[in-house]
């Protein structure tokens, strides 16, 4: 047998705890360990939702399926059977006779930042396929507490989810996009319109983290501990703010109307007391670095920051040092384990020269711009590489679900980002009435 880690730290503590456990497992008091297996087993079914999944992916599924099944539920139950046949429509067919689990699907999100992409490519705001958007997304508001309400138990709820069902755990960074999204379309009815975009706006407000950021679930879910139980080795548990969610959260508040607000404030400084000591901004939910400064930089400036300010131009100096010969951009995911020499480093993708473009023509480095060669470049690798279809090419992951341990390939981003870039490239933004 290995030997046991040290006491002076968690790792040493939590394994024998755990050792402690496995022994209370055999003598366990049985009348109490079938109250807590019981109320374990309420909990779970509690959460399962509409779809039969658990939390919309498939990790909490999966153990909630193996969890139920040994807590004696047959496969024929209700709950289990709606379990087992979430599963089916997360399973894709190959014509060879394969199937492919999904873990996730993603419609909330790819819906929002199509809508984006579409009206910052120049489609009318009143397209009846951004009304039926709209539309669509306006369904999938979740207006009823979820296990958010825990840490924000008076806050009304007004927020959506990544995908199709998961109303226990909608989420800010979404929220943020929608927001975004539907500021941007002439819905005819815009008293809905205009009540779901309060909602949504009040939501994100009430789940600011008490240093001024945002992560993505919760608030202030911080504490590294649950990362030391043994049997935590399957990813990132725990939600901190990141700076992709707190930017994409400024930014909705900047476009409402609220730049000045004390919120938006202290999440501007947060962003710029977490900048990197190289100019750039880490990705939490996208790869990598990229990710992270395209995010920042419009935030920064829809808040009001000057597009001379130190940190902007450290973040296009940054940008501008990490473009690729080919004149785009690209960042392996090996940047989470070794940043010092993947840090914005890889095969240019067409995702991540959007990115990278939607930064520096937010700080001003448009075909207006006295410093635009590095846009130049850019926008010609994604018209050099469009394809015939009019999407682009791009295998390479540049998702992340937890960052190098559950990589996702989007297959929606290597079209809406480069459609997005381009638009403002050519038309700036929609919500200004013209180029920024």
């Amino acid at each position: 047998a290995r030997p046991l880690p040290p006491l002076n730290g968690w790792d040493g503590i939590f394994e024998r705890l755990d050792l402690a456990l496995h022994v209370y497992h055999r003598h366990a008091v049985k009348p109490l360990r079938r109250v807590a297996l019981a109320q374990a087993g309420r909990w779970i079914v509690e959460r399962q939702e509409a779809d039969g999944c658990w939390g919309g992916i498939q990790p909490p599924a999966v153990y909630s399926l193996i969890a139920l099944h040994l807590l004696g539920y047959d496969l024929e139950h209700p709950v289990m059977r709606a379990g087992l046949a979430a599963f089916d429509r997360f399973t894709v067919h190959t014509e060879d006779g394969a199937r492919w689990l999904e873990a996730c699907q993603s419609p909330v999100w790819d819906t929002c930042l199509a809508t984006i992409a579409l009206r910052d490519a120049g489609l009318p705001a009143d397209h009846p396929a951004l009304v039926s958007a709209v539309d669509w997304m306006l369904a999938e508001e979740i207006t009823r507490p979820g296990d958010w309400a825990v840490q924000r138990p008076r806050l009304a709820p007004g927020g959506w989810a990544f995908e199709f069902e998961n109303d226990n755990y909608p989420d800010i960074d979404d929220t943020a996009e929608v927001v975004l999204a539907l500021q941007r379309v002439a819905h005819p009815d815009r008293e809905k319109l205009a009540g779901a975009v309060k909602r949504g706006v009040e939501w994100n407000l009430g789940m600011q983290s008490k240093n001024g950021a945002w992560g993505a679930f919760d608030v202030d879910n911080t504490s590294t501990l649950p990362n030391k139980l043994p049997f935590c080795d399957f990813g990132e548990v725990v939600d901190p703010p990141s700076a992709d969610v707190t930017a994409h959260v400024v930014e909705m508040l900047a476009e409402t109307g609220r730049a000045d607000d004390r919120a938006t404030r202290r999440g501007v400084d947060w962003l710029l007391k977490n900048q990197e000591a190289d100019g750039s901004w880490f990705g939490r939910w996208g790869t990598n670095y990229i990710y992270g400064t395209g995010s920042v930089l419009p935030a920064l400036v829809a808040a009001g920051l000057p597009t001379g300010h130190p940190a902007i131009r450290r973040a296009v100096s940054w940008l501008e040092d990490r473009q690729n010969p080919d004149g785009g951009w690209g960042e392996d995911m090996r940047s989470y384990e070794d940043p010092e020499h993947w840090s914005g480093r890889g095969d240019s993708t067409a995702s991540q020269t959007a990115w990278a473009l939607m930064a520096l023509l937010s700080a001003g480095e448009g075909p207006d711009g006295a410093r635009s060669e590095s846009v130049e470049r850019g926008v010609q690798w994604l018209c050099h590489t469009q394809l015939p279809s009019g999407s682009w090419d791009e295998p390479q992951f540049t998702g992340t679900g937890f960052p190098w341990d559950f990589s996702i390939n989007y297959h929606l981003y290597r079209l809406v980002f480069p459609v997005t870039a381009l638009g403002r490239y050519l038309h700036g933004s929609p919500l200004t009435g013209g180029r920024k």
